[in-house]
């Protein structure tokens, strides 16, 4: 930072005083030694990035202690009266939800969140700012009065620079948030545009993480860590880019040191000199090499092995700063004959993600993000994931990379192309979100269009040369309907079809057109089925049997095509999970019942058809797409044909004892799947007695897996269970809690009415809806579990049900590990060329805001 950069409602004594004093502290030895933080220092100091995951820099947490509340005249100003508002933890949304029904006309407005602090000890020498992971929709930054920053967009994150006006003690610092959604910059537009125009809503808040992050005047501000002649052993490399922000022109000589490490073990490292001869942005590069990387394991869906890349900056050969990112090795290709990883074929199977949770919007911690990528990999068994449609949390990023799930990553917008200015945040968002995520591994697309906008070829051809210069590692994409566009800009056609055709049966069953475009580009079908091309408008467990099985065949259906030629690289159905929506006419009290799986993270019948695609040597699968139920509301005699997905070579069935049937794949209408469902006729059984069902699944004469179901709901019970024992108490930390109606062998039990009642013990909050209606869900549910800052404790949640039963799940809730969670903390900002198109504006930084105080 210059004293030309200095806002000018800065104090110039106070602030003259203070840049003198930290010049003075940079030139010497001595002074070096007051401003380093490099990993050494980790564990003498509370709040330092323990786990190395970003600057090994004063890393506060700053999610507690905040005030919210309407904002008014003054509330930005440290003298304002606050003693109304309410005190509320970050990550937060700004209305109470229910699962169901959002109103946007409660968040929609402006707000203000205030919080008073002391800053760190070591700020005195320091440079200090607050990043924040999100926040919707546009931000506006004071702290003591003076405007520090903020930013238009509700998906990507932004720092300032807090420096200038820090105070020892009882700073006031205020976010001005305004969450209208007339607001020009993707995917809202202006007025008279409503927000229900967008496909999914976008409730208000500071709903992802913030923290108060001290470095020295000279620092690591972002390390792109990548992987270069994957394939080839002998020529294998790391090309690091760097990038250094100095305040002050350091005396003496500056380098960089880099190490790869696996473990504790040193793969590889270089020293790269640095010139810092002006304030501002310095970028070098450096090149791991040698031998120690021939032996490195690739990267994989099914081996998903992580390296450690640390830069460290030195000046005058003393450590100053260092930074840490994740990396993998792995190659991935798209061809016009398919997809290939590691040089190998792989097919993309996979779903779209929206990333809304019931009750709190996106206001979730890592923990649960997290969780939503286990359920893709490990429960549907998919190998990819496409982000809809905005750049999603990278806490679900990390988790990707470490289970091995193929994620597409795309920047805002839904529908809609504005003007210019809501062009160029397009073109920022490109920018931002590339550098925020390009040493994920498991991002193999960058999402470089808003969401079918159509074609503009002087906007595209300018976020397609933007991601390529920031990162030319990865294939770009936009989805498009035009199969006759030849002038699509991008690397992979990326199709949505929702194509349809009348099926035996009379009903609409989705198919695929053709995997060609006039373009000549590898294809990829990015969305499908949905309720567009399926033969319903919404997947619910109140639906018929008929209704919840036929997602399952839709969904088989598609992915039969894609697996029956390589010219598809894949598919990623629509979608993966309900998700809250005022738009279109397939709405059923605000929710869109498109997912496999439901608002709550629950796999539907639906789901089965992705629970089977496992090699059954890893998990033998059988899972009906419907319920072994008699009822009145729709028995299962009702199907004209029961769908039993399994990865089992055949499947023995029995019915009250007796045998019934011997079921094989069908591999005549799903035969190219590589586990297709088998059909079985249960219309003829006699319901009067309520027979159990068994099936018994086989791998050539050796029996596998047994399941059995039963029929007689006397001795159904009530069923729950937490995703974690354990949590922090961290105050924003959470785990799902899942209750649903089952039979005595546990599968579960449809069209449940009655109310659950549910109660807390413990230091924890319930975030959800108590009573809970069965009868509004089908007999499944979940809430979430939140931990409450510095408490302790153990925490039992207890359920009960009129005829069902009660239940209950302890919860051990423990102190958090001293330092920074497990975050990415860069300033997220680095260079971006200019935009070639006349049309479009480009930003000077992908965000202008972080490192000068705006």
């Amino acid at each position: 930072m210059t004293d030309e950069t200095l806002p000018q409602s800065a104090s110039p004594v106070a602030a003259l005083a203070r840049r003198q004093f930290l010049r003075a502290t940079a030139v010497g030895a001595a002074g070096l030694a007051a401003w380093s933080v490099t990993s050494s220092a980790r564990g003498a100091t509370v709040g330092t990035a323990a786990r190395g995951r970003g600057p090994a820099a004063q890393i506060v947490p700053f999610g507690t202690g905040w005030l919210f509340g309407p904002a008014t005249t003054g509330s930005d100003q440290p003298g304002f009266d606050d003693s109304g508002l309410q005190s509320v933890t970050l990550p937060h949304t700004v209305t109470a939800l229910s699962w169901q029904e959002w109103d946007p006309s409660t968040w929609e407005k402006e707000w203000v969140y205030r919080k008073t602090f002391d800053a760190p000890a070591s700020a005195s020498t320091m440079r200090v700012f607050v990043d924040f992971a999100a926040a919707m929709t546009q931000s506006s930054l004071t702290l003591n009065g003076h405007a520090v920053g903020g930013r238009t967009g509700g998906y990507l994150p932004f720092s300032a620079e807090i420096t200038d006006y820090l105070k020892p003690q009882g700073n006031v610092l205020a976010v001005t948030l305004d969450s209208r959604f007339n607001i020009d910059v993707p995917p809202d537009r202006p007025a008279p545009q409503a927000s229900d125009s967008v496909d999914f809503w976008q409730p208000g808040g500071i709903y992802r993480e913030a923290w108060l992050r001290a470095v020295p005047q000279v620092f690591l501000a972002d390390v792109f860590a990548k992987p270069v002649n994957v394939l080839d052993a002998a020529k294998r490399q790391v090309d690091v880019s760097v990038t250094i922000d100095a305040a002050v022109v350091p005396k003496g000589a500056a380098q960089v040191d880099i190490t790869l490490n696996d473990g504790a073990r040193v793969v590889s490292s270089t020293s790269v000199p640095v010139t810092i001869s002006a304030t501002g942005q310095t970028t070098v590069t450096g090149t791991l090499t040698g031998g120690g990387l021939s032996g490195v394991t690739l990267w994989d869906i099914d081996n998903p092995k992580l390296y450690t890349v640390t830069a460290t900056l030195r000046l005058g050969g003393a450590p100053v700063h260092d930074y840490v990112v994740r990396t993998g090795f792995r190659d991935a290709v798209f061809q016009l004959d398919g997809f290939y990883l590691n040089g190998r074929k792989v097919k993309l199977f996979g779903v779209n993600r929206h990333q809304f949770f019931p009750f709190a919007g996106g206001a979730m911690p890592a923990r649960v993000q997290r969780k939503d990528a286990a359920i893709l990999r490990d429960e549907l068994n998919c190998v990819m994931v496409r982000c809809s449609h905005y750049p999603q949390s990278e806490d679900f990023y990390d988790a990707c990379d470490e289970v091995g799930l193929l994620a597409w990553e795309e920047i805002p917008g839904w529908g809609y192309m504005g003007d210019s200015a809501w062009q160029s945040a397009a073109y920022r968002d490109v920018g931002d979100m590339v550098v925020r995520d390009r040493n994920h591994p498991s991002i193999i697309v960058w999402g470089a269009m808003p969401n079918e906008s159509r074609e503009n070829v002087s906007l595209y051809t300018a976020t397609n040369k933007l991601a390529h210069s920031l990162d030319d590692s990865r294939a770009t994409g936009g989805d498009d309907f035009d199969r006759t566009d030849t002038a699509y800009e991008f690397d992979v056609f990326s199709f949505h079809d929702y194509s349809s055709q009348t099926g035996p049966d009379g009903k609409k069953e989705p198919t695929l057109q053709p995997p060609t475009d006039a373009a000549g580009k590898p294809y990829l079908v990015c969305e499908a089925v949905g309720t567009l091309s399926g033969p319903s408008i919404y997947y619910r467990r109140i639906d018929t049997q008929d209704v919840q099985q036929g997602q399952a065949t839709a969904h088989a259906r598609v992915h039969d095509i894609a697996y029956s030629d390589d010219r598809y690289c894949g598919l990623l159905a629509w979608s993966g999970y309900d998700y809250p929506s005022g738009a279109g006419a397939n709405l059923y009290n605000g929710v869109k019942y498109t997912g496999v799986v439901d608002l709550f993270r629950i796999p539907k019948p639906g789901a089965a058809i992705y629970q089977a695609q496992v090699d059954p040597k890893v998990r033998p699968v059988i899972q009906p797409a419907f319920y072994w139920d008699f009822g009145s509301t729709s028995p299962v005699t009702s199907l004209s044909s029961a769908m039993i997905c399994s990865n089992a070579d055949r499947l023995e069935v029995y019915v009250g004892g007796s045998h019934y049937a011997t079921v094989t794949p069908d591999t005549a209408d799903y035969g190219h799947l590589p586990y297709p469902p088998s059909f079985v006729d249960f219309s003829s059984v006699d319901s009067s007695g309520l027979p159990e069902l068994r099936i018994d699944g086989y791998l050539g004469s050796a029996m596998v897996l047994s399941r059995s179901f039963s029929s007689d709901p006397s001795a159904d019970s009530l069923t729950l269970a937490a995703d974690d024992a354990q949590l922090f108490a961290d105050g924003a930390d959470a785990t799902r809690v899942v209750f649903r109606a089952v039979d005595k062998y546990g599968a579960p039990r449809p069209y449940v009415s009655g109310q659950v009642q549910l109660s807390i013990t413990g230091p924890a909050t319930l975030i959800g809806e108590n009573p809970f209606d069965f009868a509004a869900t089908g007999g499944a549910g979940a809430v979430w579990i939140r931990t409450r800052s510095g408490q302790t404790g153990t925490v039992v949640v207890q359920a009960s049900h009129p005829t069902l039963g009660s239940a209950a799940a302890p919860i051990t809730v423990v102190a958090p590990a001293l330092g920074a969670p497990e975050q990415n903390y860069a300033t997220w900002f680095g260079q971006v060329p200019s935009a070639p198109a006349a049309a479009v504006t480009a930003p000077a930084r992908v965000n202008p805001l972080a490192g000068h105080g705006g």
